[in-house]
């Protein structure tokens, strides 16, 4: 029998596998631990961060009920910029974040061309413009100053970048419970360092 919070039991097969919970199967996405990340942010006062949405052009709608709306056919209006933006401290933040299931390297086609310009604008800006990158296989989240991803990406001769350049060239985030992905601890460390 597996119990749950509510009160309601399940009965489990005699032939199943013990359940197994670890911290690379915690069953979360990058970009939802950057929303709880980002949320508990913004409940504590410290930063406004938000996930952009991506802009669609909704061609059809089905009716099936009075009640209900369902989009059939959709399309993207325009190349999205980076998923994430917002202000810290007075500075504007935008990064992009991103997955790979890849053990060797992150490949450059995750990242697209119209998403590295726009790394390049903010930067002359001024803003502070990074990449989060996590590398799903040993369950590790880095943090790649923008100017780094976008010189490798320029100047690359290989399709990909390897697994070790990310640990020898990015920092690691440690997972926490509260923030899942703490990345204003890094921004702190490289930006607003005492002196």
């Amino acid at each position: 029998m597996i119990g749950y919070p509510n009160g309601k039991t399940a009965a489990r097969s005699v032939n199943a596998q013990p359940l197994k919970q670890s911290a690379g199967g915690r069953g979360m996405s990058l970009e939802n631990d950057l929303n709880k990340t980002n949320e508990y942010y913004l409940q504590l006062d410290k930063a406004v961060i938000h996930k952009k949405p991506t802009p669609i052009q909704i061609v059809q709608v089905d009716y099936p009920k009075r009640s209900a709306a369902k989009i059939t056919e959709a399309y993207f209006k325009v190349p999205s910029t980076t998923d994430y933006n917002g202000v810290y401290r007075g500075k504007a933040i935008d990064f992009e974040a991103k997955e790979t299931r890849s053990k060797t390297s992150f490949p450059f086609s995750h990242i697209h061309q119209h998403q590295i310009e726009h790394l390049e604008r903010v930067l002359r800006q001024g803003a502070i413009a990074f990449v989060i990158v996590r590398f799903i296989a040993y369950d590790e989240t880095y943090y790649v100053d923008a100017a780094k991803m976008i010189r490798q990406y320029r100047l690359a001769e290989r399709k990909s970048l390897p697994y070790s350049w990310f640990v020898q060239e990015g920092i690691l985030i440690p997972y926490s419970l509260t923030p899942p992905v703490h990345y204003l601890r890094v921004i702190d460390e490289l930006y607003f360092k005492e002196k």
